[in-house]
């Protein structure tokens, strides 16, 4: 679990690919610093586990279907990615409750920059488009972010000077893609709705 608030920004040392997964391997010091074998590391708001590791970096497993629906297969060397460790239990959320489990990427469509800030629009998919609400939250690259504005097929985040400065946003331009995980609350709330009362007071009286 996390929260979306970034520590560092790490770099890609290696991209190994071995049929259809690989392992990729970090340069991050300070998400290392009191890393151990197993413990979870969000990389551009996909959520890792550290399966090795030296006095400045990490190295993860990552499976075919997170290679499919991350901007992470093929990372090259030098690719600067968002790093955060798990959240503990007696620190404050800062950001909103980040799974790490991503719902696909989304393609930059426009930057517009302000005076010490920027604006910027993704695509968005038609399964995810009910799953983003003006004032809600949202994960772009594992960044807990606010919607400043949405529409059927796209959605707006509005990065403060902090958030570009302190995280792989700040250099974000049209056509780059990047990972979005929606609100957990938003994803159980869609699920439900999937079933109608009707269904529900069935399954009930069949199981009583």
């Amino acid at each position: 679990m996390f929260t979306g608030i970034i520590e560092e920004v790490g770099e890609v040392i290696a991209w190994d690919q071995s049929g259809d997964a690989a392992r990729l391997t970090v340069r991050a010091p300070l998400a290392v610093s009191d890393a151990a074998h197993g413990d979870s590391i969000s990389v551009s708001g996909v959520c890792l586990t550290v399966v090795d590791q030296g006095p400045d970096w990490f190295t993860a497993d990552v499976m075919a279907m997170t290679i499919a629906m991350s901007t992470l297969g093929g990372s090259q060397p030098g690719r600067r990615v968002n790093l955060e460790r798990a959240a503990r239990v007696d620190s404050r959320l800062g950001g909103h409750i980040v799974q790490g489990h991503i719902d696909g990427t989304s393609t930059v469509l426009g930057v517009t920059p302000g005076s010490a800030w920027q604006v910027v629009r993704f695509s968005l998919a038609d399964e995810l488009a009910p799953l983003v609400a003006r004032k809600g939250s949202i994960a772009v690259d594992g960044v807990s972010l606010t919607v400043s504005g949405v529409g059927r097929d796209w959605f707006e985040v509005s990065l403060i000077p902090e958030t570009l400065a302190a995280t792989t946003l700040g250099s974000l331009q049209p056509g780059d893609r990047v990972n979005i995980e929606t609100d957990i609350l938003a994803r159980h709330v869609a699920r439900l709705a999937e079933f109608s009362t009707t269904e529900f007071s069935t399954t009930e009286r069949s199981e009583s």
